[in-house]
C-alpha cells in the first residue's frame, strides 16, 4: 500500500498523466482512466490494484498506438517496446502488446532482418548492417540467418565503389578516399581492397 503523491500531465501527450507513489514514478495512465478511478494526490492504493487499473484500462489504447506506429514502417520488438515505454505504458501493457503483435505476425525480428539486409545490402557492408540490427534489438541468430540468404558482399562493395568514383580521379589520394568511403559503409578491408583494385593505376601495384 502506498499513497499517490502526484499526478501530472505528460510533457508530450496532455491526454495522459504520470502517477507517482511516495514520490516515485509508478505508471502512466490516460487522463480519462485517472478520472474514472478517482485517482488523485493523497489516494491510498496498493501496487497490485494500480497495475490492474493500468492493464485493463490502457491495453486498448496501447494497441491502437502501437498499430499506428508500425503502420508507418516495420519495427523490431525492441523498437516497439521503447516506443510504448516512452508513451508512458508500463511493463505489463508493453509485454501484452508485444505478445499479441508477435502472435499475429505484426512484429517478426527475423523477417525484419531479412528485409533490412535486402533493402540496404546494395549500399552498406555487412559489418555496419549487423551493428545497426543489433542496435535495434535483433538477435544474433536472426542476423546470421538474414545474411545467409544475402548476395555476396563483394558485388555490393563494387557497386558502391563505382557510384563513388564517378567523375573522380585515379590518383593514390583518390583511391585512399575510396577505401575510407567503403570502410565507413561497413565493408571489410578485403572487400574494400577488391572493389578498389580496378581503379588503381598499374604503377601503384
Amino acid at each position: 500500500m502506498g499513497k499517490i503523491t502526484e499526478i501530472s500531465p505528460q510533457a508530450k501527450d496532455k491526454t495522459r498523466v504520470n502517477v507517482y507513489i511516495e514520490g516515485k514514478f509508478a505508471c502512466g495512465l490516460s487522463l480519462e482512466t485517472a478520472v474514472k478511478h478517482r485517482l488523485k494526490a493523497g489516494t491510498e492504493i496498493d501496487d497490485a490494484r494500480l497495475r490492474e487499473i493500468e492493464f485493463d484500462s490502457e491495453k486498448q489504447a496501447a494497441l491502437e498506438k502501437a498499430a499506428a506506429h508500425i503502420s508507418k514502417s516495420a519495427k523490431t520488438a525492441r523498437e516497439l517496446a521503447l516506443f510504448l515505454s516512452r508513451k508512458g505504458y508500463g511493463e505489463a501493457v508493453v509485454s501484452f502488446i508485444l505478445e499479441k503483435f508477435s502472435e499475429y505476425g505484426y512484429i517478426d525480428d527475423g523477417a525484419y532482418a531479412r528485409a533490412y539486409v535486402a533493402a540496404h545490402g546494395k549500399k552498406k557492408g555487412a559489418r555496419l548492417m549487423k551493428a545497426e540490427l543489433r542496435a535495434k534489438g535483433v538477435a544474433d541468430e536472426d542476423i546470421a540467418a538474414a545474411f545467409a540468404e544475402a548476395p555476396p558482399a563483394e558485388s555490393a562493395a563494387k557497386a558502391v565503389a563505382e557510384k563513388y568514383m564517378r567523375g573522380k580521379g585515379r590518383e593514390p589520394k583518390d583511391i585512399q578516399k575510396l577505401y575510407r568511403h567503403l570502410l565507413s559503409k561497413g565493408f571489410s578491408w578485403e572487400e574494400a581492397a577488391s572493389a578498389a583494385e580496378e581503379y588503381k593505376s598499374p604503377q601503384e601495384d
